[in-house]
């Protein structure tokens, strides 16, 4: 068994639990560094840009385009400093997030996620957690926000592979953000009338720290 996992992540396919989740714990930084430095930066894609605001395609096609993609997005991600990156955020209309985050035990989770889909959770799995959130594509703003505490995803990897991706407390709140960016929604979407005019009036008043696509 661990042979195997040992090939499984040198042939960037993840290993799984006993319950199918992947275990995207192991050699986070290794990895991390490795999509990266095949990456080269792009700007981040802010709020008011149309590519932000509409559901985007299914990944098809899962060969060096996308493999290419992901190194960007993860380079992307990195000159940001963000813990999640959606393929919208550098204007590409497809469906795939990218992810460096902790959860609420401080492990470090780093991953792929194609065609997310956030499952639906009993009643009793909707513990809400009202911590503030804040987004790459709308820089320097921050508002509180009431999720899931936990939440599972399904998709594929970035070789086409499905998966199945869990986490709890920071890295529960990162799957949900990402997700709802494939199917056109800003967590500012998610807020009330007068904190999303509070949030975009913090963009508008402060400088982002990294390059960012200036709309028309």
């Amino acid at each position: 068994m661990a042979q195997q996992d040992t090939e499984q992540q040198h042939s960037g396919v993840l290993p799984v639990d006993d319950e199918g989740f992947v275990i995207d714990t192991g050699n986070p930084e290794e990895r991390e560094a490795a999509y990266r430095g095949r990456g080269t930066s792009r700007p981040i894609t802010v709020v008011g840009n149309p590519v932000l605001h509409k559901e985007c395609r299914d990944v098809t096609d899962f060969g060096d385009d996308l493999a290419r993609l992901v190194d960007d997005m993860f380079a992307s991600q990195h000159t940001a400093e963000g813990v999640g990156l959606a393929a919208n955020q550098v204007g590409v209309d497809l469906k795939v997030f990218v992810y460096d985050c902790p959860d609420d035990e401080g492990k470090r989770h780093t991953g792929v996620i194609c065609n997310p889909v956030l499952v639906e959770l009993p009643a009793e799995r909707r513990q809400l957690d009202e911590s503030n959130e804040g987004c790459l594509s709308v820089p320097t703003a921050y508002a509180p926000l009431a999720r899931p505490d936990y939440a599972e995803v399904t998709g594929r990897d970035e070789k086409g592979n499905p998966i199945k991706v869990r986490g709890t407390g920071y890295f529960a709140r990162c799957l949900q953000h990402e997700t709802d960016h494939l199917y056109g929604y800003l967590y500012i979407d998610r807020l009330s009338k007068r904190e999303r005019k509070d949030a975009l009036r913090q963009m508008a008043e402060n400088e982002p720290r990294y390059p960012v696509v200036a709309n028309d």
